[in-house]
């Protein structure tokens, strides 16, 4: 869903044509879509009566960790906004919404809905030389390249959907790789 949001965007929205270049920040805008699509599916798959499960004391509860998801998904609108403030103004207003909390699913799965949408507006403006730009991190203050900061939020997200899958599975849930992982097949050949 994502992908067909940002080629969208790519295609309307930007005032620079999209250069063989710019590929590269639409495969990671791409890549992002891919597990946020891949997440929202697991969602779905969570009993309503275990979000105050976890696995362990001192672990995310399973609607603690629905809370967590939200924070690394906002990461990346965060970035976004950071490389292009004038065109993404708006993305202000997401810090008000609540994230590291205990959620349902629902909850979780409209935010991330919200986030996909955000994502796909900010990528829209990044060009590939935007990912090369420094920027400064809470973590590294002298700053990391744009590249840096959106591929360790997608680490971020994505081991936290792993997360997910393995609790859903440590509950019996009926979940195996293809919920984990999107399979491509292999181009036709001539």
């Amino acid at each position: 869903m994502l992908m067909a949001q940002v080629e969208h965007f790519m295609k309307s929205k930007i005032s620079h044509p999209l250069t063989h270049a710019d590929k590269v920040a639409l495969a990671l805008a791409q890549k992002i879509a891919e597990q946020i699509d891949l997440t929202q599916s697991l969602l779905a798959h969570i009993p309503a009566d275990k979000l105050e499960w976890q696995p362990l004391p001192q672990t995310f509860c399973l609607g603690d960790l629905l809370g967590h998801l939200l924070e690394a998904a906002a990461g990346f609108c965060a970035a976004l906004y950071a490389l292009h403030p004038e065109g993404l103004h708006h993305f202000v207003k997401l810090r008000q919404q609540p994230v590291n909390h205990r959620c349902h699913s629902a909850e979780a799965a409209e935010r991330l809905s919200q986030y996909q949408q955000h994502i796909a507006e900010g990528f829209a403006l990044l060009m590939d030389e935007d990912l090369a730009r420094p920027m400064p991190t809470l973590f590294v203050p002298q700053g990391e390249t744009a590249m840096t900061v959106l591929l360790g939020n997608l680490e971020h997200f994505i081991n936290h959907k792993y997360q997910l899958f393995f609790y859903l599975k440590l509950l019996g849930v009926g979940i195996s790789t293809p919920e984990l992982y999107r399979f491509r097949q292999p181009p036709d050949l001539p």
